[in-house]
């Protein structure tokens, strides 16, 4: 990833929308990753992209340079995130889905890469009974990498607020691999 400078940082906020570009071009597939893994669908996720760079761009003014610009922007986005998980009904696995990830935890064959509706259909599965915050908690931590400390800075949690989300999380999706015959002896 490109790594924005002060200098930039500093255009931006004065309202230099060439600086502001880069910026863009920078984070926006960061912002799409995470969107998608947290709402596992690909036009919220963009549209998630969308709302996050215009808040960026709205907000640069008030942008605090002592503070990572990646992890403001991963708190915009988060935010956004959490907002319509909150709004919306849960997401219910599809049965396909579950046929789909049966069979491939049940495959042995290693190689054998996932495209994107299949990803898709895993996530969904996983994260199917988790609530909005265990499932932004899980996403930041399990598949963005972010350690706890950029967790609380990025959803206001504390730790003890995100390592409880993170073991219900973990406890649940565990649950779902059993049910799907994942992890079970002989």
């Amino acid at each position: 990833m490109d790594i924005i400078n002060n200098d930039i940082i500093e255009r931006c906020r004065s309202g230099d929308q060439a600086a502001f570009r880069r910026v863009v071009q920078t984070y926006q597939q960061m912002v799409f990753t995470l969107a998608f893994r947290s709402l596992c669908d690909e036009e919220e996720a963009k549209d998630v992209v969308q709302e996050t760079m215009i808040r960026v761009w709205v907000h640069f003014a008030s942008y605090n340079p002592r503070q990572n610009l990646r992890n403001w922007i991963y708190t915009i986005a988060i935010r956004l995130c959490f907002d319509r998980l909150k709004s919306k009904a849960p997401i219910e696995p599809l049965t396909e889905d579950e046929d789909y990830f049966s069979q491939y935890v049940s495959d042995s064959d290693t190689e054998k890469e996932l495209e994107n509706h299949e990803l898709l259909s895993v996530i969904r599965t996983l994260v199917s009974r988790l609530s909005p915050r265990q499932r932004i908690v899980f996403t930041l931590v399990h598949l963005e990498n972010l350690d706890t400390e950029e967790v609380a800075q990025i959803t206001g949690l504390d730790a003890a607020r995100i390592k409880s989300n993170l073991y219900v999380a973990r406890k649940t999706i565990r649950e779902q691999l059993k049910q799907f015959g994942y992890g079970k002896d002989g």
